[in-house]
Formats: structure tokens, C-alpha cells, sequence
């Protein structure tokens, strides 16, 4: 597991739980089946190997990748969605009180934090104006700016926020202080360098999209690893754009792989290099009205040798035990050997979510 941490620097996490929540997903299709629990106590337990923090989206880092991200933490009050701005600029002292609860009594989630402040800081809701989605509120903006963190999910997929000190190992402690963390142009380099790790190759634009990098702080970074010999300029048949060829990237003969992809998987993030890559266009349909749907809800393209050959629309039926196959669509010349291997995949990831057949259908 730490081997794939290692390699691709990020895990995506989101909420949608038609299979299983995303961020167990990569680890599948990299190492075969595993124990989930390795995963939660990287990120659950000290010394921790994995935090949570605003990396791609909703994202897994190392604890090593948190104060590279202190760019992102100063901007709390520019960047960050309108319902946390204003708890910040109308609220003061609410978000004062909500810290003050989660460094004494964490790890707490949302609703945790309501019912101790109605028990340790009573006072008029008039007074303060909030509820529920204000505390929610001045929580994200804390979590935003790097003055709270969080200590795991819940079964629900409820944050769980904590102090930084008990969430940070302790010899990290000291990036507590803002002012100890990487300056600005120090940490580009070096979120570039850990995206052009896991490539291997890539044009700016998708280096820079691994942490959400705009040009103007991305390409003096770029250029850098290019003076530093860690990068090399390329050109790739069929791309339009310079590619950047990083200097440890192996560049085997033959490449023969069997795997299920999570929708949103590093390796497709960038849409653009997936098309160039493969000729294979994806497009997550989850917000898709249903009937406009092309491919299915929850797809997950099926990686076979070194193409994407399929498409397959999955959903676990936990009480009926069942993973059902909602449909699979195949590309055009995808080879004959690529069906029993998909077959493969679709039992194997049934056995390791505990479910025990996979059916055809919506059942």
C-alpha cells in the first residue's frame, strides 16, 4: 500500500457509495484485493501515513504534502464557498468557539460540535444567529484554512475534525505555525515534481491539474524540474502539446495490465490526456439526468494490456449480496481476450466487497 501512496501522491475522496467509497478503489486496482482496514488506520491513527486536505478535490496526502498545500489555506477567504466566507466575516465568534471545542474535546464531527456548544457555550441562538449549517460552516473554513484538520470519516462519511496537534505526527508539529511551512514558489515545485512522479509524462496542463495549480504557478515550477534535469521536454505522436518526461520514468517494451478504475482515479483525471492517450472519451454521468445517461451512473472504465477497452456501470446490492452489472460497453477493436479477463475483475472485486455473485441487471 505505502508503494502506491508513494507513486501517485493523492487519493480522491467523494461521498458516492454505488460500489464502495472511492478511495478504496485505487488501491484495488493497483494491488488486487486487500484489507480496507490498512487504509482507514493510515488515515485514522498515528503516526499517520494519509490526511485529508483539499489536494485535486477531497484528497488523501501524505502528512508530508499538508503544508505544501498552505497556498491553498491562506486563500480561505477568497476561494472558499460562499456559505464559509460569510460564518467567517458575520460569525467571529462562533468560529472562535467551534476551534476552541475541537482542539479541547476532538475528534468531533458537525452534529458533535452543535450539541457541545449548546452544553459549553449556552447562549442565545438569537444571539448568535446559528444552527446546524452555520457550525458546518465555520468547521469547513477552519478545515479550509489549515487551523483544524480532520481525524477520519465516519461510517457515514461524516468528517470527524480534530486539532492539528493530535492529527499531525509529531515531528511535523512545528507546521502548525504558518509561518514554518514551505514559501509559495518552493512548495509549486515540488506539488509539480509529485504529480510528474506519477506520470511519468505529462503535458503542463496535466501536471498542474493534479493540485489544482493555475498557469501562472505551475510553469515557473516547470521550468525548474527542466533546469534541474528532472524533467525533459518531448514530443508525443498525436499530442498537440509539449509533453514532460520525468527522469526516473520507466519506459518498458510491453505493458500488460488488468484493472477496474474508479471514476476518479488519478490515472483519467485529466480527461484531455485520456482522449490522447487512448482515444478513450469518458465523462462521469453521475449528475447526469438518468435518462440522458450514455453509459450508466457509476462507471468504471476497464483497463486491458495498455488500453481502456470497456465500460462498466456497477452497483453493489448489499442486502441481496449481489454485485449487479448495470450494462458494459465495449470500445470498437477491443481484442477477445479482453472479456474473460473483465469477468475476472468483476469476481474479484465481488469477493472483496463481501458480495457474494454478480448478476446481470438492475435486479
Amino acid at each position: 500500500m505505502q508503494r502506491v501512496i508513494d507513486r501517485v501522491g493523492l487519493i480522491q475522496i467523494d461521498s458516492v457509495n454505488v460500489l464502495t467509497r472511492s478511495q478504496y478503489l485505487p488501491f484495488f486496482s493497483r494491488l488486487g484485493p486487500y484489507d480496507t482496514a490498512l487504509l482507514d488506520r493510515a488515515r485514522d491513527r498515528s503516526p499517520r501515513r494519509l490526511m485529508e486536505y483539499w489536494a485535486h478535490e477531497a484528497s488523501l496526502v501524505p502528512p508530508a504534502t499538508w503544508p505544501l498545500l498552505d497556498f491553498r489555506m491562506r486563500r480561505a477567504l477568497e476561494d472558499s464557498w460562499d456559505g464559509m466566507q460569510r460564518v467567517a466575516a458575520e460569525h467571529p465568534d462562533l468560529v472562535d468557539a467551534v476551534r476552541a471545542e475541537v482542539e479541547a474535546h476532538g475528534p468531533l464531527t458537525s452534529r458533535q460540535v452543535e450539541s457541545r456548544l449548546e452544553h459549553d457555550a449556552p447562549r442565545s441562538k438569537d444571539e448568535w444567529g446559528w444552527n446546524w449549517s452555520l457550525v458546518k460552516n465555520a468547521l469547513e473554513h477552519l478545515f479550509w484554512g489549515g487551523e483544524i484538520s480532520s481525524a477520519g470519516r465516519t461510517a457515514q462519511f461524516e468528517r470527524r475534525y480534530d486539532s492539528l496537534t493530535r492529527v499531525l505526527p509529531k515531528p511535523m508539529r512545528h507546521l502548525i505555525d504558518p509561518g514554518a511551512r514551505p514559501a509559495e514558489e518552493e512548495a509549486f515545485i515540488e506539488l509539480m515534481r509529485i504529480a510528474a512522479r506519477a506520470h511519468g509524462i505529462g503535458t503542463e496542463q496535466c501536471l498542474r491539474d493534479y493540485f489544482r495549480l493555475s498557469p501562472a504557478q505551475a510553469r515557473p515550477a516547470l521550468q525548474t524540474l527542466i533546469d534541474k534535469g528532472e524533467l525533459q521536454p518531448v514530443t508525443v505522436d498525436g499530442w498537440r502539446r509539449t509533453a514532460y518526461l520525468h527522469v526516473d520514468a520507466r519506459r518498458p517494451r510491453a505493458v500488460h495490465a488488468e484493472a477496474l478504475l474508479s471514476p476518479f482515479d488519478s490515472l483519467i483525471w485529466q480527461r484531455d490526456r485520456t482522449a490522447a492517450l487512448w482515444d478513450f472519451h469518458y465523462r462521469l454521468e453521475i449528475y447526469v439526468p438518468k435518462e440522458q445517461r450514455v453509459h450508466g451512473y457509476y462507471v468504471l472504465p476497464f483497463l486491458y494490456g495498455d488500453a481502456l477497452v470497456a465500460r462498466a456501470d456497477l452497483k453493489a446490492d448489499r442486502p441481496a449480496g449481489i454485485l449487479r452489472v448495470q450494462s458494459i460497453h465495449w470500445e470498437d477493436g477491443a481484442p477477445r481476450e479482453a472479456e474473460p479477463a473483465l469477468q475476472r475483475q468483476l469476481a474479484a472485486l465481488a469477493e472483496w466487497l463481501g458480495l457474494a455473485a454478480v448478476a446481470d441487471g438492475a435486479g
